[in-house]
């Protein structure tokens, strides 16, 4: 029984560039960016359905989880919305034959990357694990690794296609953008941009089985530094196990990754 969950981003999405000086959420790019985080899910949903996909679940998972028309989405799929869950993907276990990124975008410190930022735009400058610089990409995907299921799509700028082939060769991509600057990209034209995930999906779905688990070693060694000092001393002095490695910088070991985030 083939099951999949695509998660749902909104920052590399075709057409989305933010605001200088604002997130997402608060640009006037937010509106479209909701209308268009459906058109491209709905491309991935559909090419997973056409391969054979038995479910299909979309994932809500920028800000609070509560940005798709949810009533617009493809009737066929299962929608995971809202926050709180014991884990990073709501629902997702070993039965899962593989996980998909849409709207992801690149980690923080990446040059030309389209809202750039590794979870906090507001409070992280960068996040490593081991030791190496990662993005949301690349957590998200050794989560879903956990429970032994392959990330096996991204759909991204075209820094963070990069970047998901830099951790993950063997992923399908497909770029819906050249970054240009933080606020500024030459896109394709959304709908078009739909075509192609939608065929870059299937691309995926015909290579199912030369899809790779994506880890990292375990212990994993986390280590987040902030764009304020008062937050890494706050983090250091209120939250177990944290250590403060320099005024911006915490660091902690976890048993298993997904026990960070």
């Amino acid at each position: 029984m083939l099951k999949f969950i695509i998660g749902v981003d909104l920052e590399g999405l075709a057409c989305v560039v933010g605001s200088p000086g604002k997130t997402l959420t608060d640009s006037p790019d937010y509106d479209f960016a909701r209308k268009q985080a459906v058109r491209e899910a709905n491309a991935a949903a559909r090419a997973l359905f056409d391969m054979g996909a038995h479910e299909v679940v979309i994932w809500d998972n920028h800000g609070s989880s509560l940005n798709l028309f949810y009533d617009q989405l493809d009737q066929r799929c299962k929608i995971a919305v809202g926050v709180g869950g014991k884990q990073r993907w709501p629902g997702l276990d070993s039965s899962f034959s593989g996980v998909l990124l849409i709207g992801y975008h690149p980690m923080d410190n990446t040059i030309d990357g389209v809202l750039a930022h590794t979870y906090s735009s507001v409070s992280y400058q960068h996040v490593k694990v081991n030791g190496v610089e990662v993005g949301e990409m690349a957590v998200d995907a050794a989560s879903a690794g956990e429970k032994g299921v392959p990330l096996i799509f991204v759909a991204s700028d075209d820094q963070g296609t990069a970047e998901a082939k830099h951790f993950m060769p063997w992923v399908e991509t497909v770029a819906t953008k050249q970054g240009l600057g933080r606020n500024l990209a030459i896109s394709k034209h959304p709908l078009q941009a739909a075509d192609e995930i939608y065929t870059g999906v299937k691309r995926a779905m015909v290579r199912l089985n030369d899809m790779q688990i994506f880890s990292f070693d375990s212990p994993a060694t986390v280590e987040i530094r902030y764009k304020r000092l008062e937050e890494a001393e706050a983090t250091a002095r209120s939250k177990a196990g944290w250590e403060r490695v320099d005024p911006y910088t915490v660091r902690k070991d976890f048993a298993q990754l997904s026990e960070w985030i």
